[in-house]
């Protein structure tokens, strides 16, 4: 069998545990939230008195869901291949799986696919839920089949670009970072030649024809449009459609990607980081005198570690965080990554405050800075989130947080340690959007107000992303589930803003449509209280989650408002007091949420 043991043992336990069949629940649950909300914002307390008005609710509806189921099963399944893999790497169960009669293609393929078993299967759990909106009109079995096909293959690249990095690299934050960047790069990149940043023509063909044949984004918005526009378009690649076009060319990538994985995976696995020092160690050895000859001095030698004897500052967790290489020998290439998106958001920037010269602003819309802006912000906090949960998550797989917690280390040394060294090793992240921040303001685009009202909540943002991350770390043993459920809230968060904005926006009376928004306010608030609550509980923790989706709701109708003094406010409020709420417990029940004493809970 071509998939192997590993994806049959996964797909055989799977169904044993509950959260296979609460989350695609919870997936259907909300899209039928939101065509819920979405008919309440439209038609009111009242029906669609014509097939023309149904219709036209049909396509408006499948239009705003089809981009967000796709980008979340993009985003969950890069998340989650590339968390599965460096846990394995991390456990050291890599090497055993190395050591047994499993082929390259066997361990490779069926550590992807059963990674993306809870991602596949959520997507065909709504399949039948936008099968269901053909019966409003508007919309046909052939768009729903080609959004479909778009986010199975869109997923499977995802899923298959992270477990070929995670493979690679060897610490968790390089596989989640690495990851999320080529990501947001390969977007971009795409976004901009739809644009036109490279011309109307690109290889001879329309420059968003091929766009669409190569970005996802684009691709799922092409693949949601009418079958009378599809079949009217005149851009064709090499005689196909560019949505047919996208899925030869993902295929491609999945193929190329796992293929580098297959012939690459004992070269890269186990390290070769560690046998220098090895070789280095035995040669002290073979070369020290016999052992009734050698003095203290000499046998203190030949157990001190390689190099260059170093002073540790008092927190020694915090010394080992900026002092050493803690997250990798390549995280350097994480940083000029990141260089190159911040250059290419630097330059949309400059593009939409040249067009905003021309152009006279409405209300209700979106601010030309922050198009740029808030999408590069948005990615540097979710990096900060990222380091901060595998800084906890990695210590435990490989055991060093069994070696702290028998210290006389206080929990107050390892939690501000941990929190002081993610800010410190995401300073690039933390600061340059910042930069750009005050470019704007430096054209007279911003006010002075404005800017130390954004500056401040960035900070807020990054410092409970941080907290959030190492609370999750630190109570959620599995680092699948800690990474998932740290980066996972964020991208709720975010990604509800987005819909949130577009419905928003579509309202034509904002307090009819109130209590629908926070019906599902509410909806979200108890989602968050059973993520982070589920071990280290708290009466703040579930104040925080019960009011964060509200603060959210309240602080997008302020922006859309130009009320950006009421954002920075709740902003503030908000999420200062959910970063206190978590940090408060994991210092003063350390204990409990590590799982050192005997009565937690599991």
């Amino acid at each position: 069998m071509i998939i192997g043991p590993v994806f049959t043992r996964e797909a055989t336990t799977a169904p044993r545990s509950a959260r296979f069949y609460v989350v695609p629940s919870v997936a259907v649950g909300t899209l039928l939230v939101l065509l819920w909300t979405y008919w309440q914002i439209v038609t009111g307390s009242n029906s669609l008195q014509t097939t023309g008005g149904s219709a036209r609710f049909g396509a408006e509806v499948f239009a705003l869901l089809a981009p967000l189921e796709m980008a979340v099963a993009t985003l969950m399944a890069a998340l989650l291949t590339a968390a599965a893999v460096a846990q394995e790497k991390d456990r050291k169960t890599l090497v055993l799986l190395l050591l047994t009669r499993l082929t390259n293609c066997e361990l490779v393929l069926g550590r992807l696919l059963a990674s993306l078993l809870v991602v596949l299967l959520v997507v065909a759990a709504t399949a039948p839920f936008f099968f269901i909106l053909v019966l409003l009109g508007g919309i046909s079995y052939a768009q729903i089949g080609r959004v479909l096909a778009v986010t199975v293959m869109s997923a499977l690249a995802a899923g298959s670009l992270a477990s070929t990095i995670a493979l690679w690299r060897d610490k968790a934050f390089q596989a989640l970072a690495m990851t999320m960047l080529v990501i947001m790069l390969w977007m971009l990149a795409w976004e901009g030649v739809a644009r036109g940043a490279l011309g109307e023509q690109l290889f001879g063909f329309d420059a968003d024809a091929v766009a669409v044949a190569m970005s996802p984004w684009q691709a799922v918005l092409d693949a949601a449009k009418s079958d009378l526009l599809a079949n009217s378009r005149a851009d064709q690649l090499l005689g196909v459609s560019p949505v047919v076009a996208f899925l030869v060319v993902s295929a491609a990538l999945i193929l190329v990607l796992n293929g580098i994985s297959i012939g690459m995976v004992r070269v890269w696995n186990p390290s070769r980081e560690a046998r220098p020092e090895q070789r280095e160690s035995r040669a002290i050895w073979s070369e020290a005198p016999e052992v009734g000859a050698i003095g203290d001095d000499e046998r203190t030698e030949a157990h001190r570690a390689p190099g260059e004897l170093r002073e540790v500052w008092d927190n020694p967790v915090l010394w080992r965080e900026i002092r050493t290489l803690a997250y990798g020998k390549k995280i350097l290439l994480i940083r000029i990554v990141y260089w190159v998106i911040v250059v290419l958001s630097a330059m949309a920037l400059g593009t939409l405050l040249a067009e905003q010269e021309y152009t006279v602003r409405v209300a209700a819309d979106i601010p030309a800075p922050a198009k740029a802006l808030v999408p590069l912000m948005a990615l540097s906090i979710v990096l900060t989130n990222a380091l901060a949960v595998t800084s906890l998550t990695s210590e435990r797989d490989s055991r060093a947080l069994d070696l702290l917690l028998v210290t006389d280390l206080t929990p107050k040394e390892i939690i501000y340690g941990k929190l002081g060294g993610v800010l410190y090793n995401a300073k690039e992240m933390i600061v340059l959007p910042l930069f750009l921040c005050g470019y704007v303001w430096w054209r007279g685009d911003a006010s002075l107000e404005n800017l130390v009202f954004a500056t401040i909540g960035y900070l807020v943002m990054q410092i409970f992303a941080a907290v959030l991350g190492i609370h999750c770390g630190m109570t959620y043993l599995n680092s699948r589930q800690a990474a998932g459920v740290s980066i996972g809230t964020l991208l709720y968060l975010f990604i509800g803003v987005v819909v949130f904005m577009r419905m928003m926006v579509a309202a034509n009376s904002f307090w009819a449509q109130l209590p629908m928004f926070m019906m599902l306010s509410a909806g979200g608030g108890l989602a968050l209280y059973a993520a982070l609550g589920w071990r280290l509980d708290s009466t703040a923790i579930r104040l925080a989650a019960l009011t964060a989706p509200l603060a959210t709701f309240v602080i997008i109708t302020n922006f859309l408002t130009q009320q950006y003094g009421s954002v920075f406010l709740v902003t503030l409020l908000a999420y200062g007091f959910a970063t206190a709420a978590m940090l408060v417990p994991a210092v003063a029940e350390f204990d409990v949420a590590t799982g050192r004493t005997s009565d937690r809970k599991d």
